[in-house]
């Protein structure tokens, strides 16, 4: 019971700090960065055709719920349908509510594989990577965003490349670097989206993280924001840096944050890169016949 308790007033505490640093009164309004949003994307080229392969294509994953449903639903507003919205995620029957809920739709997919991904469509113009948990060619129109914690990460240990001891936002922040040296034409974007009124918490395993999420929930809606409101923030960010390829670290109105709160560098960017790659290595090699290369255009 005290743990319980323990872990609600701290999580409470973090919620009224962020909101502290968070809150600037000279960022847009939600309805400005809306009729922003709603101008970027009727700003793109028309779709030569109804075809699939005429019509710009958006990854989610993780976007059966929260976040990733959010950025789905506000993506396919703004496109009146006109593209190819593919959710990857675990619960068919809350793909199949979202698609049913979104505007005229040319094409639903559900997917099981990223083969079957690249062979339907010529190329992925957004991927979203928003899984709940607390060669790439020329450029035309493309952007990662990495829904996570940009901006409250800390030092990482060199030593621990595995994270067997803990787990800081910053190696995100050297992923998303590493991947715009690789493809410098594309943007990659690590996203902190604040307080999102999700079903992360309610459905948590854990009977104390329910009732704790429960509570704060209540208690900090006033500071909090929906899926959909969340989602076009994050457009938002998408639109801001479409002409401005590299990784970026956004914060949770989609503002540009800069090297606030960054505690990375060449080194730990070296070391955590060349990690990554070599256990994506082994990995491949105990799972069967080699994926072939993706390839993400624009």
């Amino acid at each position: 019971m005290f743990l319980s308790v323990s872990v609600f007033l701290s999580l409470i505490v973090v919620v009224v700090a962020f909101y502290y640093t968070q809150t600037n009164s000279a960022m847009p309004s939600l309805a400005a960065i809306r009729a922003s949003n709603a101008a970027f994307f009727r700003s793109k080229p028309a779709p030569s055709s109804a075809v699939a392969a005429n019509v710009p294509t958006a990854v989610f994953v993780g976007g059966t719920s929260g976040i990733g449903e959010g950025m789905a639903l506000t993506y396919a507003e703004h496109t009146e349908g006109k593209s190819n919205i593919i959710i990857v995620g675990r619960n068919a029957a809350a793909a199949e509510r979202i698609f049913a809920s979104m505007p005229r739709l040319l094409l639903i997919s559900n997917p099981n594989s990223q083969g079957t991904i690249l062979s339907r469509y010529a190329k992925i113009n957004y991927l979203v990577m928003s899984p709940g948990y607390s060669t790439l060619a020329e450029r035309g129109e493309a952007a990662v965003v990495s829904v996570m914690a940009a901006g409250y990460g800390g030092k990482i240990d060199l030593n621990d490349l595995g994270l067997k001891k803990g787990y800081s936002p910053t190696y995100n922040d050297l992923m998303m670097e590493s991947f715009a040296e690789q493809a410098p034409n594309i943007t990659y974007i690590h996203a902190a989206p604040g307080f999102v009124r999700t079903s992360l918490g309610s459905s948590s395993p854990s009977p104390t993280l329910r009732v704790v999420s429960a509570l704060l929930v209540s208690l900090a809606r006033p500071l909090s924001v929906s899926q959909t409101e969340c989602g076009e923030y994050m457009w938002n960010a998408v639109a801001s840096t479409a002409t401005k390829p590299g990784a970026w670290r956004i914060g949770s109105k989609g503002e540009d944050l800069g090297m606030k709160r960054y505690f990375g560098g060449e080194e730990q960017r070296r070391r955590v890169w060349e990690h990554t790659v070599e256990v994506m290595r082994t990995a491949l090699a105990t799972s069967g016949p080699e994926t072939p290369k993706a390839e993400v255009q624009k």
